[in-house]
């Protein structure tokens, strides 16, 4: 399925609404070029949520708001990782707008549920992300052979859970990045010894009210 000349209006325009990440642009191709391929992803999502349940939201519209644009809004304080780990990733996000936005980065998209790792096999094939590669299974039981340079994750409700179980995955002095809703404060508080935060970073998404932050959190 394809969808609507006016979701994909509204996601060219949410795209030049983002914060300032020029490097995406130039390898994506730019907005009018990546267009296309998001819509391709979110018209994939929208036809195997049907079946698989995927995601909650189920609107074309509000796709593009609350996934979509969400996981690029991080590209400004993302840096320039060559290998990315998205932990939990679910339907891929934020791993496979991130992989689309920066197709010289590898992207390994983490999750064990195998429904989800099948729809996810899929649109690495339909979308031809040559650099995503899916790992299915528990992350905390995940030995790459090369660790990354950074790891993300919207999925884990738990900052001490995060660490705990992808703190492995991380090459020396490369960072877990956590996005959240509001600035988990307690959560902060309880992150187990040898980690800190080094920064949380209010991350402004096009079209969304709702607060968002992105944890930055560093071996201590």
């Amino acid at each position: 399925m394809n969808l609507s000349p006016a979701i994909v209006e509204h996601i060219r325009s949410g795209l030049q609404r983002l914060g300032p990440d020029p490097a995406w642009r130039v390898e994506a191709g730019g907005e009018a070029a990546a267009a296309p391929r998001f819509a391709a992803y979110l018209a994939l999502l929208v036809k195997w949520n049907r079946v698989y349940n995927l995601t909650a939201v189920r609107d074309p519209r509000q796709m593009v708001t609350h996934h979509l644009l969400d996981s690029l809004a991080l590209l400004p304080n993302l840096g320039a990782p060559v290998r990315l780990a998205d932990v939990g990733s679910g339907a891929g996000l934020p791993g496979i707008p991130l992989a689309i936005a920066r197709p010289q980065m590898a992207v390994t998209l983490i999750e064990s549920n195998q429904k989800k790792a099948a729809f996810l096999q899929q649109a690495r094939i339909e979308l031809k992300l040559d650099n995503v590669s899916i790992h299915c299974g528990r992350v905390e039981e995940y030995r790459p052979n090369v660790l990354f340079d950074a790891v993300v994750s919207r999925a884990f409700s738990d900052l001490a859970l995060f660490v705990r179980v992808a703190g492995h995955l991380l090459a020396p002095g490369a960072p877990l990045l956590a996005m959240k809703g509001v600035e988990p404060r307690d959560e902060i508080a309880d992150l187990p010894a040898g980690w800190r935060v080094g920064r949380s970073i209010p991350i402004v998404v096009p079209g969304l009210a709702a607060q968002r932050h992105l944890i930055v959190i560093e071996p201590s």
